[in-house]
């Protein structure tokens, strides 16, 4: 029953049978473009302020920690993406040292 809710959640102008005006689209692009710039400057400014030259997962939550929703999906990523690494870390371990005995 939740995924009918969540797919009526994402659906679409069309799909209601609104229509959006060019001016509307191109606003809405041009906003969404802006924010992502101002995203893209505030990532290298905390990346800045640490001392790095990268941008890291720690500047991007600092980023999503104003949408909930996002920062717990950022959080369950980064988590992922850990566990991820620690498990190939594992492998490569092993095969180095399996490779060492011959």
């Amino acid at each position: 029953m939740s995924d009918d809710k969540d797919e009526t959640q994402q659906m679409t102008g069309e799909d209601h049978r609104r229509g959006f005006s060019r001016q509307t689209v191109a606003a809405i692009a041009e906003t969404a473009f802006r924010q992502c710039d101002v995203f893209a400057k505030d990532l290298e400014a905390f990346a800045r302020h640490a001392k790095r030259s990268t941008v890291n997962s720690e500047d991007v939550k600092l980023i999503a920690r104003r949408s909930t929703a996002l920062s717990i999906h950022i959080q369950r990523k980064t988590e992922e993406l850990n566990q991820e690494k620690k498990s190939t870390g594992k492998r490569k371990s092993r095969d180095t040292e399996e490779e060492s005995k011959e």
